[in-house]
């Protein structure tokens, strides 16, 4: 299935479905036809699966990264910048970010960067990459005080979501994936009931359509497009302080989905729903084999000081929240409450 991101000469289709990987180099000769040579960006462990057959019909280069979080530095953004200078990468050639979401996120900042921008394609080899990461030209990477602090919009040439890739992926990588797409179930407000007939595919259309949807009507995230940011108000907290102890401790997905079904029980604590939109979320994050518990280690008062370095407040407290009126970024929200909740959150679990 195609979806277009629709931006005027910025917009670009993606595309999703089997094979999805092997239409590169129509994409490139249509998107960017004076490209003479090709970056591909990709991480170690995967240049050597079998899906890895890659053809931009140009001269093409591999360039690897270290895997997951790990890339998401100024270091390695500088390193890219200077084997694209190496390679002799022009304005008119192309980068092709091939991986999970880190290895997008990463090459789509350094080809925005590189020259003051040159095209960049997306083949997202994760499901986290290809629900939600690789779509929206939202690049960045880390500092060791928060995530994707230092970025940029960087709208691709095309992504293109192959999901024969997603049959190689460890199962730890499918949680991931599965709190970016629960995330999108809970917005779109569908029934806990077809979460077990969904195939892969289904679930890729539902949350590529959505996104593809918003971003085409919020490019800068000045409205609607924060909606996507739910659940990771926490959720950024979560990962950041569960990274720092162990690259392996969680996923982003599963810290999602802890700050999704925190998300539920804020909204509840400030009277904007009752106790069965909670329970809603915690169904949906069952069917989906997600955790919804804090980690043990982590207070209210450490995970509170992270969240006010959250790159989507504004000098307070910020979250996307359930109500009345649906869902909506409430700003403000005191530093009492969320600690209250977050104590009361632990409690439950």
């Amino acid at each position: 299935m195609n979806f277009d991101v629709a931006l005027g000469e910025r917009g670009y289709e993606v595309r999703t479905g089997a094979g999805a990987r092997r239409e590169l180099t129509e994409v490139i000769a249509r998107r960017a036809p004076r490209a003479r040579t090709a970056a591909i960006v990709t991480s170690a462990g995967l240049v050597d699966r079998s899906w890895f057959d890659l053809d931009t019909g140009l001269e093409q280069h591999v360039v690897v990264v270290p895997d997951g979080e790990t890339a998401k530095t100024l270091a390695a953004v500088e390193y890219l910048c200077e084997r694209f200078i190496s390679l002799g990468l022009s304005r008119d050639d192309v980068v092709v970010g091939v991986g999970g979401g880190a290895v997008t996120d990463l090459a789509g900042f350094a080809a925005a960067v590189y020259l003051r921008g040159v095209g960049v394609i997306q083949v997202p080899t994760s499901l986290v990459g290809q629900v939600d990461a690789a779509i929206g030209g939202k690049t960045g990477v880390n500092l060791t005080v928060g995530k994707n602090l230092v970025g940029a919009f960087h709208q691709p040439l095309g992504v293109l979501c192959d999901t024969e890739v997603l049959d190689t992926l460890p199962e730890r990588e499918w949680g991931s994936g599965r709190g970016e797409v629960a995330k999108c179930w809970l917005l779109e407000r569908r029934d806990v009931e077809e979460i077990a007939a969904a195939t892969r595919e289904d679930l890729v259309a539902l949350c590529v359509g959505l996104k593809s949807a918003i971003v085409s009507d919020d490019e800068r995230e000045q409205g609607r497009r924060a909606l996507l940011n739910y659940g990771h108000t926490l959720g950024h907290a979560v990962e950041l302080l569960a990274l720092s102890r162990d690259p392996d401790e969680l996923r982003h997905g599963e810290a999602v989905a802890i700050g999704l079904a925190f998300a539920a029980r804020l909204a509840r604590e400030l009277g904007r729903t009752g106790d069965d939109s909670v329970h809603v979320h915690d169904a949906v994050l069952d069917a989906f084999g997600l955790p919804r518990s804090l980690p043990n280690a982590m207070t209210s008062e450490r995970l509170i000081e992270v969240m006010q370095r959250d790159k989507k407040a504004h000098h307070d407290l910020t979250f996307v929240l359930d109500g009345p009126a649906g869902f909506e970024v409430v700003p403000g929200v005191a530093v009492d409450v969320v600690a209250r909740t977050i104590d009361r959150f632990r409690l439950e679990a």
